[in-house]
């Protein structure tokens, strides 16, 4: 087995606006795997994590990478079955590079499978597709750009929205859940907020009893992580549903995931590879979650096409009756070309078009 990898930084369309501040480009690494240096086939894999959230060590994360890719070329490398490609991916990187690991899982899935992009056995990426439900996103902006984003998702058959809060006035943002129940119920449009912990002590309790006279459906990290006294009487006393997102990050192993959701008692949690440590550790949180009775959606977290097929097709294993948070395909000028489509509030893989990576040509 070779490996090499690619630096690929992805172009927003956009201003992507959120509590902590305006996104208009990110760093994505594409790892390559191939049984020898020439092989023109090829399985690939997106490390992609996030600043200001991801566990990283930004300085170090491409001098690790390269050191990955090195390790695999001067080993006789080879795993029999999925659990196996699982494995060698958690031994090549640890609980400090969580990204890093998701996308040799991905490669090595892929791998696995043929290098045709698909990673696991899955009804999504076959024929005939079976689509995903996702949400329309909203994201930070000024009252009137949000109104814009807010009639588009409508408009393009989304019966789940999810905007972001906490940026701007709340009044204002408050307006906007006002426009959506002016015009359609709850049973109509189901409405998430995520506040990616903007709120404070002081004022989380009036604004959730705010936003729950506009039946929406859960927020996202009203407060910010590690405030468990809080956060516990939130999802006690709260009359909005609370979603565990950033909580989540950094939380590693069995015994800690369990004393977490034991201690707050959440109605759901996030889930999101590239930032809890890859697919494998995700499943992980899904048993902990639904032996407790806690719900639970898959998000993208701003990866490539790449990153969001992987996603998508671990999320499909589980055959979701709930909107999931994967519309991340949408948001560069400079993506991977791929059969992902999303139409009508739902993504579909479309098994007559192609993969075109030469955006990443090493």
């Amino acid at each position: 087995m070779y490996a090499s990898y690619k630096k690929h930084t992805l172009n927003f369309r956009f201003l992507a606006g959120t509590s902590r501040g305006v996104l208009r480009h990110k760093d994505s690494y594409f790892i390559k795997v191939s049984q020898d240096k020439g092989a023109k086939l090829c399985a690939w894999g997106e490390c992609a994590p996030l600043r200001g959230l991801s566990v990283e060590n930004f300085a170090s994360l491409e001098q690790k990478i390269a050191d990955v890719c090195d390790h695999i070329n001067r080993q006789e490398i080879s795993f029999e079955d999925e659990a196996a490609a699982y494995a060698l991916a958690a031994r090549l990187a640890d609980e400090q590079w969580p990204a890093l690991r998701f996308a040799l899982e991905t490669a090595f899935l892929d791998y696995f499978h043929g290098c045709s992009r698909k990673i696991m056995d899955n009804p999504w990426s076959e024929s005939p597709f079976q689509p995903i439900s996702i949400n329309g996103l909203v994201w930070m902006s000024d009252k009137q750009h949000m109104l814009e984003q807010l009639k588009d998702k409508l408009a393009n058959g989304f019966n789940c929205i999810k905007i972001k809060i906490g940026a701007i006035d709340f009044e204002e943002e408050v307006e906007l859940l006002k426009f959506i129940r002016e015009h359609y119920s709850s049973e109509e449009i189901t409405v998430r907020v995520d506040a990616n912990g903007a709120f404070n002590e002081k004022d989380v309790f009036r604004k959730m009893d705010t936003l729950a006279q506009y039946q929406v459906h859960s927020i996202e990290q009203p407060v910010p992580p590690a405030h468990y006294r809080l956060m516990r009487k939130l999802c006690a006393q709260s009359p909005l549903a609370i979603a565990l997102d950033e909580e989540l990050i950094g939380v590693n192993g069995f015994s800690r995931r369990a004393e977490l959701l034991d201690e707050i008692r959440p109605q759901y949690i996030i889930l999101k590879p590239s930032l809890l440590g890859g697919m494998e550790s995700c499943r992980e949180w899904i048993r902990l979650a639904e032996e407790r009775n806690i719900g639970w959606w898959m998000t993208s977290a701003l990866e490539s096409n790449v990153g969001l097929n992987a996603i998508a097709q671990f999320t499909a294993t589980y055959q979701p009756k709930i909107p999931q948070g994967l519309g991340t395909g949408q948001l560069y000028h400079n993506n991977i070309d791929s059969p992902l489509l999303i139409s009508d509030g739902k993504l579909m893989y479309q098994r007559n078009s192609n993969w075109d990576f030469s955006l990443l040509e090493i």
